[in-house]
């Protein structure tokens, strides 16, 4: 016999170990259409008897299963840290999954999450856009000052993820880490997606630096550009 789709695999998971709560969802890659040979299925449910949230990886009829339990007030919590940290995992993972139980709650949580995701992230202040300049300059000081190698490929990692901050945070975007990180560049603007990309990959490949000097120096300039001189924090 072979493995189950994964919606099958998904309601039979729920009917074998959670049948009593209040609300199933399946999410991630799978759903998205994007699964892969090591796609693992994401299941978010939500249960008003646990006094505690938790996460669990389990095995189920071939299927890797990662399981995100929430109570009626703890995926609240999830949401609000997601949102603190602009990177909305817990609310991207209900807004567009798969119902599989919903015993009256899962619409409005599925509500909720789509409005956060729509209402963006909360805005950087003037205060953290000088500070993440100052440190995107610092980091850009080192890379270019760099002699090793090894150090500046570690500094070039350090500014891809900088980078990729500054750009969506500064134009009210979600950020993403890992594989999320170059996604959420594409569904901000994908000819930049691809100047950054090229810019790193061009570094990895011949070990030239200017094109992500450039690429740094591009997203600063509107912002008053490298800062060093000047900065403060701090001080009374």
């Amino acid at each position: 016999m072979g493995k189950l789709q994964p919606l099958e695999a998904a309601s039979q998971f729920i009917f074998s170990n959670h049948s009593t709560c209040d609300g199933a969802i399946l999410a991630g890659s799978v759903v998205r259409g994007e699964g892969t040979p090591t796609s693992d299925l994401d299941i978010v449910i939500f249960d008003s008897s646990l006094l505690f949230p938790f996460r669990e990886s389990i095995m189920f009829k071939g299927w890797p299963i990662e399981i995100f339990a929430h109570n009626l007030h703890s995926y609240k919590e999830i949401f609000k840290e997601d949102l603190e940290c602009a990177m909305p995992t817990h609310q991207k993972m209900v807004a567009e999954g798969i119902v599989l139980v919903d015993r009256g709650i899962v619409t409005p949580i599925k509500k909720e999450a789509l409005q956060m995701l729509q209402n963006g992230p909360e805005p950087w202040s003037k205060e953290q856009i000088e500070l993440k300049r100052y440190f995107l300059t610092d980091a850009l000081d080192d890379f270019i000052g760099s002699a090793d190698r090894s150090e500046a490929i570690f500094i070039a990692n350090t500014l891809a993820t900088w980078i990729h901050e500054f750009v969506l945070r500064t134009n009210g975007c979600w950020i993403g880490e890992s594989k999320w990180l170059v996604r959420a560049l594409r569904n901000y603007d994908e000819t930049f997606t691809e100047q950054f990309v090229t810019a790193f990959e061009d570094f990895y490949q011949t070990g030239r630096k200017e094109k992500i000097i450039e690429l740094t120096d591009l997203i600063l300039n509107p912002y008053g550009g490298r800062l060093f001189h000047g900065f403060s924090m701090g001080k009374i």
